[in-house]
């Protein structure tokens, strides 16, 4: 791989700890290595027309994408559109349904910064989500049985094929990811 995209969470941001985690490792492992963490808007449909717009030049057989929560969402639609790997972190299956409960004014976890989930941003990840996953050996998940936010089972079942590590307990933040980022950069090659 030689372009890497990180993409972060609902109300998350490049300061994540586990984007923070991936960049050092990006830094200090592959430095070669061209790397995005970009801060991605409330709207679905400005997130993903940035990221395509930003990896429109990136090679496709050389690039991949991690994706955390709703993250892992966006992965898994720029997986599908583009062809590339994508490593998987508790990814958001059903976002539409789960995030119609936080319209309305909110704020981000590493700030200050509020801003306004808008109702027809439900609509736009549900235009959005892909049927079903095409090539599942592009893919890696990483999940925890303990998340206290998305269900364990509905994101093994949305990835029949994939590459599964399932975590005994933990949470849905994946405390402990720097012990299971090998696999992930295993898994993309890195």
């Amino acid at each position: 791989m030689n372009h890497l995209l990180y993409l972060h969470g609902f109300r998350s941001s490049p300061q994540s700890a586990k984007a923070r985690i991936v960049a050092a490792w990006m830094h200090r492992h592959r430095p070669d290595v061209t790397w995005w963490c970009p801060q991605l808007p409330p709207s679905p449909k400005h997130a993903l027309d940035t990221l395509l717009h930003g990896t429109a030049a990136w090679p496709r057989d050389t690039m991949a994408v991690i994706g955390s929560s709703l993250g892992g969402f966006y992965a898994t639609v720029i997986a599908e559109h583009l062809g590339c790997r994508a490593a998987l972190l508790n990814p958001a299956i059903d976002p539409a349904r789960d995030l119609a409960r936080y319209i309305g004014e909110t704020t981000s976890w590493h700030s200050e910064d509020r801003f306004f989930f808008e109702a027809g941003y439900v609509d736009e990840l549900k235009a959005m989500t892909p049927p079903v996953i095409t090539q599942p050996e592009r893919y890696f998940t990483l999940i925890a049985k303990g998340d206290e936010v998305l269900d364990w089972r509905e994101m093994v079942a949305r990835y029949p094929g994939a590459t599964i590590r399932l975590l005994d307990g933990n949470d849905h933040a994946i405390g402990d990811f720097e012990h299971h980022l090998p696999f992930v950069t295993g898994f993309l090659g890195l």
